[in-house]
């Protein structure tokens, strides 16, 4: 099989290695959902991706082994995870002569069968693919989703599936894995320095997003977030060499423009925003003044794809209905996510793991819950990633009262050639901030949590590596 092939899989038979990371598990289960047969493999540690698994009947093994690989299936995808000339079962595969397909490979072979709009960004593309989804659904549009993390609105799944012909899905600027998908429409919340092991420099990284948005149609549609300085000079470099694309900027801050939030009203426990001349409110539950933008610029798209699919906007009754579905959304898993209460103290976790995302998530956490006092706990990702911005890591923190680092989060695909670590970060910070803690290891900061915290306090895991685990703990703790 050809990578061409995937656009149609009813009635195929896929092996999927890596099946439990988020981006996989959802692709399986849409292939699922399509008619497809489909099993895999990964590794023996629990994920939270297993229960959409189970759910929806995906055999999978715990463990890779060479004898897993069925030899008479039509494909095997894998994780970028994992390498075709190294893992055992990718090994086997090729003995077997079956076609291997990486995931992002896979993903852009897909978004081919349908009208796909791309959600791309470094910060926001979860949060807002998940709320163009929900979005959508109250607009009674069919379309399949794709994001990146559990949505309980989606009875705890990555995906959504209502049919159709309309494909959503999140796309990853790393290593420019987002030139595989096929855009008819694209959302591009934000550009900032990000992934420096592969992209030295801001001009690069805005290269791959203009790469990106090459890719779409004669009159394809970008919406934009034309708060953020970098993407508005994409978009003004790009007006010059594709005036076939349709322009619709987003935003608060922006002027003139017809998808601007405007009178927002913060409080505990909420946040109330117009949009344009809608003649209705919105309501968002979930902290942040960021997430205001991300409804914007999902309900602009929301409203994008309806006229390009029926040739007229979506009814006042449904902007009210996407506006109660809104209301009621709590969030994505590891976003904001609240993950319980002990003696008082709220327990949360986030993703958040680049400067300006944490700063602007701990704003968010400290007005929505007021007056609480906001303990976190970070580990940080990367070394490149923590050494290119070590200034901006140490200062986006101002919002929390207490702070504990720990050791960096390593990836696989770098090793430490500066000599940065969480300790050096921990003492940059410490210039910002009086009350920084530092534990190597996090789950030694849990007898200092049990003396620290008090009723009334909120204590936040944060970053892209396991210090949620802290948080888990705390909650299981008997002491």
């Amino acid at each position: 099989m050809k990578t061409d092939e995937l656009v149609e899989v009813r009635d195929r038979r896929f092996y999927f290695v890596g099946i439990k990371g988020t981006g996989m598990a959802a692709l399986a289960e849409l292939f699922t959902l399509d008619g497809a047969l489909v099993c895999g493999s990964d590794v023996d540690d629990r994920f939270f991706t297993q229960a959409s698994l189970d759910r929806c009947r995906i055999s999978y093994y715990n463990g890779f082994n060479p004898d897993h690989v069925p030899q008479d299936a039509d494909a095997v995808i894998y994780s970028a995870a994992y390498s075709p000339d190294s893992h055992p079962e990718l090994l086997q595969a090729r003995k077997f002569n079956l076609p291997l397909i990486g995931y992002t490979e896979a993903l852009g072979a897909y978004s081919r069968r349908f009208h796909s709009v791309g959600v791309a960004g470094v910060h926001g593309k979860t949060t807002t693919t998940a709320m163009l989804g929900i979005v959508l659904r109250a607009f009674d549009f069919p379309l399949r989703l794709l994001t990146g993390s559990l949505v309980p609105d989606f009875g705890n799944s990555a995906v959504l599936h209502l049919g159709g012909h309309w494909f959503v899905a999140e796309t990853c600027e790393y290593r420019r894995h987002f030139l595989h998908f096929s855009p008819r429409n694209i959302l591009l919340t934000s550009i900032e320095e990000d992934h420096q092991d592969y992209y030295p420099d801001l001009q690069s990284i805005t290269t791959a997003f203009k790469e990106y948005i090459s890719l779409l149609p004669e009159g394809g549609g970008l919406v934009y977030c034309s708060d953020d300085a970098n993407v508005l000079d994409l978009v003004t470099t790009l007006k010059k060499n594709r005036p076939d694309i349709r322009y619709l900027p987003y935003g608060v801050h922006t002027e003139d423009i017809a998808w601007r939030a405007h009178d927002i009203q913060e409080a505990k426990g909420f946040l109330d925003f117009h949009i344009g001349d809608l003649p209705i409110g919105f309501r968002l539950s979930i902290p942040g003044r960021h997430n205001v933008v991300n409804a914007v610029g999902a309900i602009a798209m929301a409203t994008e794809m309806y006229r390009q699919e029926f040739g007229r906007g979506p009814s006042v009754e449904q902007y009210r209905a996407a506006a109660d579905r809104l209301a009621a959304f709590k969030s994505t898993y590891r976003r904001s996510q609240v993950l319980g209460e002990k003696n008082g103290i709220l327990v949360m976790d986030d993703y958040a793991h680049h400067p300006t995302a944490i700063k602007k998530t701990l704003e968010g956490i400290k007005a929505f819950y007021r007056p609480r006092r906001l303990v976190v706990s970070f580990m940080s990702h990367t070394y490149s990633r923590t050494q290119a911005l070590l200034e901006e890591f140490a200062r986006s923190f101002e919002s929390a009262d207490t702070v504990l680092f720990h050791k960096i989060y390593a990836s696989a695909r770098e090793s430490n050639q500066s000599g940065i670590s969480g300790k050096v970060l921990a003492d940059s910070a410490q210039k910002y901030r009086g009350e920084v803690y530092y534990f190597e290891e996090f789950s030694d900061a849990l007898p200092f949590l049990r003396k620290h915290l008090e009723p009334g306090d909120l204590f936040l895991t944060m970053g892209a590596g396991d210090n949620w685990k802290l948080a888990t703990s705390f909650l299981e703790d008997a002491n």
